[in-house]
């Protein structure tokens, strides 16, 4: 696998992931909170990756209660952008406290451009199935 280091999360990577090149980020990197934390991820990820992967570790709370607005925020500068989001790790602790949030993971997850995925086997299957990525289509 192809990688390579990047800022300003120091154990960021790009990395080839089933033929489409990705932003991994490091679990320790500044949280994505916001507009300018989205901004930051994006820069780093344009000419260089398709669609960036940050662990639930680096999410922060406020994204996960959809009031705040901070989910769409993040979502939009990331469709702006056309760079897609892809969250690993366990939301079932957040969802399983708002229905609003589990209709919201649920959407993302039925399209393309945002998803909610457990881990980075589940992520390697969805590219290798998704229309028009590496190895299956």
């Amino acid at each position: 696998m192809e990688q390579e280091k990047v800022h300003p999360g120091v154990g960021d990577e790009i990395a080839v992931i089933d033929g489409v090149a990705v932003l991994r980020c490091a679990a320790d990197g500044p949280l994505l909170d916001g507009d300018q934390a989205a901004l930051d991820l994006i820069g780093d990820a344009l000419g260089r990756a398709e669609l960036v992967v940050v662990p639930v570790a680096r999410i922060a709370p406020a994204f996960f209660s959809l009031a705040t607005g901070v989910a769409g925020a993040v979502v939009q500068k990331f469709v702006n952008y056309r760079l897609r989001l892809v969250v690993v790790g366990d939301v079932g602790e957040y969802v399983a406290g708002s229905t609003a949030l589990r209709d919201f993971v649920r959407e993302c997850n039925r399209g393309t451009q945002t998803w909610f995925v457990a881990d980075e086997a589940e992520l390697t299957a969805r590219l290798g199935a998704a229309p028009g990525s590496g190895a299956g289509g």
